[in-house]
């Protein structure tokens, strides 16, 4: 164009009734040319649309004008002028002049609008593609919508999900880096409070809690129980986790978290039994517990005591005698520590020790390069231990016993060093180390929560008093008056809790009633006989009462045929007479035949070839496979298989409440804790489902230790902040 017109677009208002715009006329004659923009005209109205980016496509969508005329998009991108005695159209962005008669059309502004070289933004609706699932399971592709836009309903779930999953604070909403980000994204986003966010993550908490409260109600099998109390530091206030253990129709075993609840001082067994009472009767799951597992202490035993008169014991397996599991953890921390308490004075020595030397950076360097003249080649770190945790303490001992001849080296050259152990102190913890190696790996054997523990916990826990039996043999006095006190600390526990172990154990096809022959001659001698048809009665008994309400529950289409002929008004005193013994005769045949065929069932299993012991073995997925075969005994398995024999789930459960109660955020109100802690728990099974994480395919325990036994130096590196015992 020869005369190519362009216009500087640096308009300043004249009025309210017109716009004064200077023209630059790009011919021979370099002239400004003052006009008038149209005082109504759609430029007029959009003057200021040269930063505006949000349309995409200049043909997409039309608009009205107050006369009810249909308006092209064009003139969101060009301005309408007057040129003399002639319309013209200016370009927002490059200041083009070309023809803006409503005659010529608008297919020459839009072709210009489309490729303008000025125009910042690009349309990329060619670039992107949208994947969209169908009912069927079909994905449809096409391109993205340029009409679609920001919606801050759907966008604050995800910020709030982003928030709960990954620990963050509330008022990271308010970080002016975050609000960047999303005003890049999208211009004209509204801003997010930290207190909406919450209110966000408060409503995303009760659309979760309902959720799993229809998944809890709907499971099929009986769900057990883990609870336990934590005091946040930061807060000081008391805090009951509840969680809910059960295995689901795909034999899977799954752990949720239930309640996360503030419970105020006193924490009395009356509170505590309160507020797990109230929790199991909102969750409707009180007829349908196998057991609460709890740390082993006055005040829980007599929660559940408490609990147990609250609740009908009709509903619960053999009227309550399972309800009450102690925790395994807990028991072993006990006969350790007893057995601990002997060679005290040489632990506390080791432990001054380590403090010394890990007490300053010059102290460490000190440390080092002892370590480098007597040729040590051992990268680990000194450890200082939890006094209350028995298993750094063996971390912490195994450590130092490989520097042994450095911490002698360093007491001939550093004199304030007064707290080295003496020989003996050091023969009496190797000693002490290598027997409580099996103690460390049991503890990590029954901490896992995504596989069953029950059928493994009997076998180590046998292996271990037939070790304390061994080091009543010993020489040393030490040795002996240790395992003393352990054996009378063990024999204090075993009685309450071998019966579910011993269940569990049964239930085992590699192992049944055979494992338990074997072991008892070894731990009771004389009285073994005893103990072993004491639990062979205990497993019949078992299965008998499964019997039984297998058989109430099949029958209930005969009782209920027999009220309703007994509520017939036309029936006779015969005929009612004769309908109540065919009741009568229908549930005695059904109760004798169901009571031979299980018992069938029984010795049939008990009978059947034990399996190979090999560490891929799964045991639910055995159950899964044969509960066509051993319907009665596949029920007992569900429920019984996925009883904890810890709390150690639970107490990870503080690990994230104390992530949330940092010394930065211990302000955060108790419900505020128990919505970020439950919501993120519920969020991660969600999330792990998603991804196809088979926690079906997850390695059983056994083979977790067979890798731990392949290195010594693997197992000792092992954290203990899992277990919290």
């Amino acid at each position: 164009m020869e005369n190519e017109q362009r216009i500087d677009l640096d308009a300043s208002e004249k009025s309210d009734e017109s716009v004064c715009v200077r023209v630059r006329t790009e011919s021979e004659n370099n002239n400004d040319t003052t006009v008038e923009l149209e005082p109504n005209s759609t430029a007029a109205v959009q003057r200021n649309s040269r930063g505006r980016r949000g349309n995409t496509n200049p043909v997409t969508s039309q608009k009205r004008d107050g006369g009810g005329r249909v308006v092209s998009d064009a003139w969101n991108h060009f301005k309408k002028v007057k040129l003399g005695e002639e319309v013209q159209a200016i370009c927002n962005y490059c200041g083009l002049v070309m023809q803006g008669h409503y005659s010529r059309g608008t297919n020459h502004l839009i072709n210009h609008a489309k490729r303008c070289p000025r125009r910042s933004f690009k349309n990329v609706q060619q670039m992107h593609l949208s994947f969209s699932s169908k009912v069927d399971g079909s994905t449809s592709l096409s391109n993205c919508s340029s009409e679609s836009k920001w919606d801050m309903a759907t966008v604050k779930p995800f910020v709030a999900r982003m928030i709960v999953l990954h620990e963050l604070p509330l008022a990271f909403v308010e970080y002016v880096g975050f609000y960047d980000l999303l005003k890049l994204l999208q211009p004209s986003i509204e801003t997010i409070s930290r207190n909406t966010i919450k209110a966000e993550i408060l409503r995303l908490y009760d659309v979760q809690k309902k959720k799993t409260m229809g998944i809890l109600e709907a499971c099929e099998s009986r769900i057990a129980i883990t609870t336990d109390m934590w005091t946040a530091s930061n807060q000081k206030k008391g805090y009951m986790v509840i969680m809910a253990h059960y295995i689901d129709s795909s034999w899977v075993l799954r752990s949720r978290i239930m309640r996360f609840i503030y419970v105020p001082a006193p924490h009395s067994a009356e509170v505590m039994c309160n507020e797990l009472y109230d929790c199991l009767m909102d969750w409707n799951i009180d007829r349908k517990l196998s057991s609460v597992t709890a740390d082993n202490c006055a005040a829980n035993d007599s929660m559940i005591a408490l609990l147990l008169g609250k609740f009908s014991t009709s509903s619960m397996i053999m009227g309550g005698k399972f309800f009450h599991m102690r925790c395994c953890a807990h028991i072993l921390n006990l006969i350790v520590r007893d057995g601990l308490s002997v060679i005290q004075k040489g632990v506390e020595k080791i432990r001054d020790s380590v403090h010394y030397w890990t007490a300053t950076p010059a102290r460490v360097e000190k440390f080092e390069n002892a370590k480098k003249q007597l040729g040590i080649k051992e990268t680990k770190n000194l450890v200082l231990d939890c006094k209350t945790r028995w298993n750094s303490t063996y971390l912490m001992l195994s450590t130092a016993l490989l520097y042994k001849n450095v911490f002698d080296r360093l007491k001939e050259r550093e004199r304030n060093y007064t707290s080295l152990p003496s020989e003996l102190e050091w023969n009496l913890s190797k000693l002490m180390c290598e027997y409580l190696k099996s103690f460390y790996k049991l503890t990590e054997l029954f901490s896992g929560t995504r596989y069953p523990t029950s059928n493994l916990f009997f076998a180590k826990i046998c292996e271990i008093r037939l070790s304390m039996n061994a080091w009543l043999q010993s020489p040393i006095e030490g040795i002996k008056n240790m395992a003393t006190r352990m054996i009378a600390k063990y024999e204090k526990y075993w009685d309450v809790i071998h019966g579910v172990l011993a269940v569990g154990t049964m239930l085992d096809p590699r192992r049944k009633m055979l494992l338990i022959n074997f072991l008892f001659p070894k731990i009771y001698g004389e009285r073994a006989e005893s103990e072993i048809e004491r639990v062979r009665k205990l497993f019949v008994d078992l299965v008998h009462e499964y019997e039984v309400n297998h058989l109430s529950n099949s029958s209930g289409g005969v009782n209920g045929a027999n009220s309703q002929a007994a509520a017939g008004g036309d029936s006779n005193m015969l005929d009612l007479d004769l309908d109540e013994m065919a009741y009568e005769w229908a549930l005695f045949r059904n109760e004798n035949t169901q009571n031979t065929h299980s018992k069938s069932e029984l010795e049939f299993y008990l009978k059947e070839c034990t399996l190979p012991s090999t560490s891929q073995f799964d045991i639910l997925s055995w159950w899964k496979n044969n509960q066509g075969k051993y319907p009665i005994l596949a029920k007992i398995a569900r429920d019984f298989l996925a009883i904890p024999v810890s709390t150690v789930a639970s107490e990870s459960a503080f690990s994230t409440g104390g992530r949330h109660l940092s010394p930065h955020r211990s302000r955060l109100h108790p419900s505020t804790v128990e919505a970020l802690v439950c919501t993120q728990n519920w969020f991660w099974l969600e999330q792990n489902l998603k991804d196809g994480i088979p926690e079906e395919a997850i390695l059983s325990a056994e083979h977790l230790i067979d890798e731990s036994l392949m290195s010594e130096q693997q197992s000792n590196e092992v954290h203990d902040s899992e277990f919290n015992l």
